[in-house]
């Protein structure tokens, strides 16, 4: 029997500050010369939603002050902000805008009370723009999907951003037959495609949609699933034909598996997602490519990458946050109820699931 333990939020308190998240840390020392960033703003005010404590009230209000703070009057948005707290770039429609509206969209049904409007005048103000980037649209659609039984906005945004994402593969030129991905290579955040897709159908009734995104996510755990572990994409990207294991992985995409399983196990119902979910967390106890652990229980900080070697000793903002939010997602999907898979399960001897 697994017993997960209680998620411990010192070190992302410890890189808070009045401005906002540390983007890096040398160790687990903040680098406040490195600034801050909305793109982490962003994932933390959706962790500190999802983790539904009051405890971390203080939290979620600085990192929505930040998002809210990021937004143009034309609804783009900034991302990089200084050591004192000006912004150091153009607004754009890059990642940010998307996690942006991801976050806001959380946020706005069911953060804190005392949130909420903030969040959804913030989420309206974006919702009118449409990114060029395949993620930057999937990251609006699980924002949107929140909100689409109460703002027409939302509703729009939603459909536009799954016509974008479901996009065949026979339409991107050089793609394999049997690479069931609409992108040449897998690249980073990958789960978030296929979880996009879930959500836009699950809240559109589009079945279609559902099961294109079960599709593309049970084609994604197969090619990144290794002796009955997790073995993710890494920095460099993968194509068909390679496999793992490869380095440098990163905590978010394994954060992203987390989502997109446990988002899939509550659209069917097949409890075989659940796998998926115990999967993720597993890799951050030490069930990965190097055999160690990636989350130090003590402070809640999660390292920085997977190495053939071991493990980047560094805890910054994005891999921090991408641990505790496996955790809630594990213990939200009772994955304490049951053991960590064993390593001879193989991913790709599931069979098809029902969009249900």
């Amino acid at each position: 029997m697994t017993v997960l333990p209680e998620p411990v939020f010192d070190h992302l308190r410890r890189l808070t500050d009045a401005i906002g998240l540390h983007e890096h840390a040398l160790g687990d020392v903040p680098r406040p010369e490195h600034g801050y960033c909305v793109d982490d703003a962003a994932r933390a005010l959706v962790l500190t939603c999802c983790a539904a404590d009051p405890a971390l009230d203080g939290l979620a209000h600085s990192y929505l002050d930040v998002v809210l703070a990021a937004i143009a009057p034309d609804g783009r948005c900034h991302n990089r902000l200084d050591t004192v707290g000006r912004w150091e770039d153009a607004a754009g429609l890059g990642d940010w805008w998307g996690r942006a509206v991801w976050a806001l969209g959380v946020t706005a049904a069911r953060g804190p009370l005392w949130a909420r409007r903030q969040a959804l005048g913030g989420f309206e103000s974006l919702a009118g723009q449409r990114s060029p980037w395949l993620r930057s649209m999937a990251y609006a659609c699980l924002g949107a999907a929140e909100l689409c039984d109460t703002s027409p906005a939302a509703r729009l945004l939603l459909a536009d951003a799954a016509a974008v994402v479901v996009a065949p593969p026979a339409s991107r030129p050089g793609t394999a037959p049997d690479w069931l991905w609409p992108e040449a290579r897998l690249r980073y955040d990958n789960a978030r495609l296929p979880e996009a897709l879930i959500a836009a159908g699950n809240a559109l009734g589009r079945p279609d949609l559902v099961t294109a995104g079960l599709d593309q996510l049970r084609f994604l755990l197969d090619i990144e699933t290794t002796g009955g572990h997790l073995s993710v994409t890494p920095v460099g990207g993968r194509g068909p034909g390679e496999r793992g294991p490869a380095f440098d992985q990163q905590p978010i995409d394994v954060a992203g598996i987390a989502d997109a399983c446990l988002r899939a196990w509550r659209v069917t119902g097949d409890p075989r997602w659940r796998e998926g979910v115990s999967l993720a967390w597993a890799w951050f106890g030490g069930g990965n490519d190097a055999d160690i652990a990636m989350y130090d229980p003590d402070t809640g900080a999660g390292y920085d990458g997977l190495h053939a070697g071991g493990r980047n000793f560094n805890r910054g903002a994005e891999s921090t946050i991408a641990a505790l939010a496996t955790l809630i997602q594990a213990r939200t999907a009772g994955a304490d109820e049951c053991p960590v898979p064993s390593r001879t399960i193989q991913t790709s001897t599931w069979s098809p699931i029902s969009s249900g």
